[in-house]
């Protein structure tokens, strides 16, 4: 019996997907705007924060060692500095290294040849673990004797964190409403769609047909509608991240901004959009019919 129905219940759904062409259409067509509107703004999301991490990755600053220290007594300093929590990365940098590098970036750098290694200090190069923690890993690199003097960008730093922090609220609070708007309006397209079958359902009620035997029907339209949907809009989402990561490599000046593969982000994004498109279709469908059933 349970094979029986469950095959009527398909068959049924099915039916009722097929023979409402319009307004079969119409959801499939909303849902997946919704769907499009939602991921577009997400994957434009995740590559923002993806350029914001490199961002943070790369900062770092100078330590400079005091100029009476010896090259011996400054490289010892290192162990001390890499011992601090935060620090991921710590690469001394002699007076001649400094001087090189410092002369390598002019325009002309031979009216600097006679300056001297010693005018310069020697250095730390020190780069953080987690830029949230740069100003205390500062004062804790400052606090070792021999360092006399740093250099760092905080303020950009903080910037940076706090880009980063309004970014991920930005996106929660966009993408929930986008989920809730996207329910609503697959909702009141269902409700059009079963009013129309409101006569057939208030028969098949009176004649003693269960409410699960009038529901599961529409539970299995609305996994069609938002299984398609999520189709729909996974294969237009990876035509249209295509073209822009097409047109952003065509402009080979803009060097600053990397674009994540697709590749890397098709499985949790067909995920998602299917996980929204069941729910809200199934979900949308049960509230929907709920009403109906109350004869």
């Amino acid at each position: 019996m349970r094979r029986f129905n469950l095959g009527y219940y398909i068959k049924e759904g099915f039916r009722s997907f097929a023979a409402h062409g319009f307004m079969t259409f119409a959801s499939i067509a909303i849902m997946a705007s919704c769907l499009i509107i939602m991921g577009s703004f997400t994957l434009v999301v995740l590559n923002l924060e993806y350029n914001l991490d490199a961002l943070m990755e790369d900062n770092e600053f100078l330590a400079y060692v005091d100029e009476d220290y010896t090259e011996e007594e400054g490289a010892a300093l290192q162990s001390q500095i890499e011992s601090i929590d935060n620090v991921a990365e710590c690469q001394y940098i002699t007076r001649e290294e400094a001087l090189a590098n410092y002369v390598s970036g002019l325009e002309d750098a031979s009216l600097y040849e006679d300056i001297p290694a010693s005018a310069l200090r020697s250095r730390f190069s020190v780069r953080v673990t987690d830029i949230e923690q740069l100003e205390e890993t500062i004062e804790e690199v400052r606090s070792v004797e021999g360092i006399v003097k740093i250099s760092a960008s905080v303020d950009v730093a903080n910037g940076l964190v706090t880009v980063r922090n309004v970014t991920i609220i930005i996106a929660l609070a966009l993408v929930v409403i986008l989920v809730v708007v996207s329910f609503f309006i697959i909702s009141n397209s269902i409700k059009l769609a079963t009013s129309a079958r409101e006569e057939e359902i208030s028969i098949m009620k009176m004649v003693g047909a269960t409410n699960a035997f009038v529901c599961w029907p529409f539970v299995v339209e609305g996994v069609l509608l938002g299984g398609i949907s999520a189709v729909v809009a996974a294969v237009a989402e990876w035509g249209i991240y295509r073209l822009i990561r097409s047109a952003i490599n065509v402009y080979t000046h803009v060097q600053l901004v990397s674009i994540i593969p697709f590749r890397t982000l098709a499985f949790p994004m067909c995920a998602t959009f299917l996980g929204i498109g069941l729910f809200v279709g199934v979900v949308g469908s049960l509230i929907t019919i709920h009403k109906y059933l109350k004869v």
